[in-house]
């Protein structure tokens, strides 16, 4: 089941020296600024919301294979964790299959 969007990632958090726009993987769920009444998310902070945690549901999958190996966590919390980095991973290569789709329908409209 597809879960509810939460807050999106602030604007601020983008243009912080601090965070850099290539290392997507930098930002984390610290910077995540909480929703403003009345106001709506746009498309872009709620895209970039969802590959942050794309990225962390990734993360703790890799890193509990590396503990299953070591003999730190069950055959079970290895295989959920996996399964669950999978299915992500599935989810994120339909949008970028669908994003690329949007931009060619695009690029095809005359102007």
């Amino acid at each position: 089941m597809i879960d509810k969007v939460s807050p999106a990632v602030s604007p601020a958090a983008w243009s912080s020296p601090a965070v850099d726009r290539a290392d997507i993987g930098s930002v984390r769920t610290s910077q995540v600024a909480a929703p403003v009444v009345g106001q709506p998310a746009d498309f872009a902070s709620i895209l970039a919301k969802a590959a942050l945690s794309a990225i962390d549901t990734l993360k703790a999958g890799e890193a509990t294979a590396i503990s299953g190996v070591q003999g730190k966590a069950s055959v079970q919390q290895v295989a959920e964790q996996v399964m669950a980095a999978e299915q992500t991973l599935q989810s994120a290569i339909v949008v970028r299959d669908k994003v690329v789709a949007a931009y060619l329908e695009l690029s095809r409209m005359q102007i």
